[in-house]
């Protein structure tokens, strides 16, 4: 499978979903199915904190038809290359094919003293899955610096940058050139009023200024210590998409602009911290008619 057959099958429009691995199971089968009938590509889960991800995806893909299912991220310190290439074998024939692994480095201050060089560990990471057979073309990083985003060009699909702006996905599309798959997750908050809709982004945006890879890439981006320490609207506005379905539209279209195949939409609810399925649902309806 090439790079551009990657892209291809994750669609233009994804979902990223903390509440896909929690709650009632009955619940997220039955929400992940419409999203699968609502036209998302792919389904992206989040993997950083461990926990029985790869059971997690297999529930997934029993529960969907056509969407990819993704991880955003494997956490590398927490999966060993050889029991996940085992689970791989497991899969169908079907389910391989909609299966794009997402793997991630994580951070220092949540792995502990097992984390070393994060770019030398995902060279070995992926040395040992190349070993075990899987294929590169079903694999993408998540990459925000230029090194790591080198190396998800040269070792794998592409690359799935979390918590960006459009300005980064041109710099991302610049360090993978043209053909690797870049595919950005976007923060959105379907509310109207800014206060309301800045209130329910900032928690999100705060937490993960306290990781020194989220911190040291918008300071890349320029954003100052002031506007990380405060998590500042300007900040806030950056990182999340917030109004209605139509402003929505117009950031995934900024990203597109800049050189994303594909984007990711993170859709948190009105009550920040909650996993509350049932909440996101229809605001899952509302973008799919604006953007799919």
């Amino acid at each position: 499978m090439t790079h551009q057959a990657t892209a291809s099958r994750l669609g233009r429009i994804g979902i990223w979903s903390m509440e896909l691995r929690q709650g009632d199971p009955g619940e997220i089968n039955d929400a992940a199915g419409e999203l699968d009938d609502l036209g998302y590509g792919a389904l992206w889960i989040p993997g950083a904190m461990g926990g029985d991800l790869l059971k997690d995806v297999s529930r997934l893909l029993s529960a969907t038809k056509t969407a990819t299912i993704a991880t955003g991220i494997l956490n590398i310190w927490m999966h060993d290359p050889h029991d996940v290439a085992n689970w791989w074998r497991e899969l169908s024939e079907d389910h391989r094919a909609r299966f794009l692994l997402g793997l991630g480095v994580s951070h220092g201050a949540t792995v502990g003293d097992a984390y070393r060089k994060p770019l030398s560990a995902m060279k070995d990471y992926l040395a040992k899955l190349s070993g075990e057979g899987l294929s590169a073309d079903g694999i993408c990083l998540a990459a925000l610096g230029p090194k790591m985003l080198e190396l998800a060009r040269d070792r794998t699909a592409g690359a799935h940058p979390y918590l960006v702006t459009p300005e980064h996905t041109a710099i991302a599309r610049e360090a993978l050139g043209i053909g690797p798959l870049l595919a950005p997750e976007q923060g959105v908050v379907l509310e109207t009023d800014p206060a309301r809709a800045r209130d329910i982004a900032r928690p999100y945006v705060k937490g993960y200024g306290q990781l020194a890879n989220y911190a040291n890439s918008w300071r890349r981006l320029g954003f100052s210590e002031a506007d990380i320490a405060d998590t500042s609207d300007r900040l806030v506005d950056a990182l999340f998409a917030w109004g209605g379905a139509d402003r929505i539209a117009e950031r995934v279209s900024a990203h597109f602009a800049a050189g994303a195949d594909h984007v990711c939409l993170q859709v948190v609810g009105p009550r920040p911290g909650i996993a509350d399925i049932g909440a996101l649902r229809p605001a899952w309806r509302t973008l799919a008619q604006a953007l799919i």
